[in-house]
């Protein structure tokens, strides 16, 4: 027993350095409150789609797969190059997989990339069906901007970059592109709704950067809200969440039912005195889930309006 007492110790040690992160860990790092933000824009697309009598199930349908994949790989590869740098050494919000040693940076570098891959061969089973053959390069280019975010040697979300590009990616081109690939062609409503969409997914980034000021500041990492402050940013936030709605009007005067978006505003209202009256990065936390809820209410009730036009 004296002999096989090491080589115990030397097991156990080795099963202790090894993450074996659980079911629950991995669906924790998928950031599930994120994916509103990625079905928010699809349900607007459809819902333009169907306003000019062009709506297409299955390409919703993959347009949706390509959205939900892309943004859970984006969390993924967040986490991933966050950990390996160890900027979340110095979070204060949900503990992430690499950062918290809860999975091994590679086993979270491989579900990146497979969620990317996924995301990219639903993005070409689309570019079969449409033969739209730039949609190649639209991806391709999505896919480099979320791996870029935070990954490589300069990501542009440690330069105050990261809201402008969810802007464009997880509005106009995720609306955008939805209604595209089935009317075959740049449509207005699809344009504004992704803007607003656009709007409320830039919200969400900015009040997770809000709450981590001082500890980016500490980490090194330069995000909008760190450079800008938190007065102004909590005022550019408060834009960002009420803007929406003023553009929906752009549309509910041609298209009555989507008036029901106002509906929103009875959400945006708390949501505004929360952040204004927040002490606490926990508060900060309930901001960012309710506005990411308002965005999938606001998509679904435009959505909603937009089909009821073409029934």
């Amino acid at each position: 027993m004296t002999r096989n007492a090491p080589s115990i110790k030397a097991q156990h040690a080795a099963n202790q350095s090894t993450p074996q992160p659980t079911f629950g860990d991995w669906v924790s790092g998928a950031r599930l409150r994120t994916l509103p933000l990625a079905l928010a824009p699809v349900l607007i697309g459809a819902g333009a789609a169907a306003l000019a009598e062009k709506f297409d199930l299955l390409l919703s349908a993959l347009a949706l797969g390509v959205a939900l994949l892309l943004q859970i790989g984006v969390n993924f590869s967040n986490d991933y190059s966050d950990g390996v740098r160890g900027t979340d050494a110095f979070r204060v919000g949900p503990k992430r997989l690499t950062g918290s040693g809860a999975a091994a940076p590679k086993s979270v570098l491989k579900v990146a990339l497979a969620c990317f891959a996924a995301a990219a061969a639903l993005g070409l089973i689309i570019t079969l069906i449409t033969q739209l053959w730039w949609f190649i390069a639209v991806g391709a280019i999505a896919i480099v901007a979320a791996w870029f975010y935070t990954g490589g040697k300069k990501p542009y979300g440690y330069a105050g970059l990261g809201e402008i590009v969810v802007f464009i990616f997880f509005g106009l081109v995720a609306t955008v592109g939805t209604a595209y690939i089935q009317i075959k062609d740049l449509d207005v409503v699809a344009t504004i709704g992704g803007t607003a969409a656009g709007f409320f997914a830039t919200a969400v980034l900015l009040v997770n950067n809000i709450r981590d000021i001082e500890t980016d500041k500490v980490a090194g990492k330069k995000t909008l809200a760190t450079r800008i402050g938190r007065k102004a940013s909590i005022a550019l936030f408060i834009f960002l969440l009420w803007m929406p709605f003023l553009l929906a009007a752009l549309i509910w005067l041609v298209v009555p039912a989507v008036f029901f978006v106002n509906i929103g505003i009875f959400v945006a209202l708390p949501i505004t005195y929360i952040l204004l009256a927040a002490k606490s990065p926990k508060e900060l936390i309930l901001v960012l889930k309710l506005t990411s809820y308002l965005a999938l209410g606001f998509a679904a009730l435009m959505c909603f309006g937009l089909f009821q036009v073409s029934l």
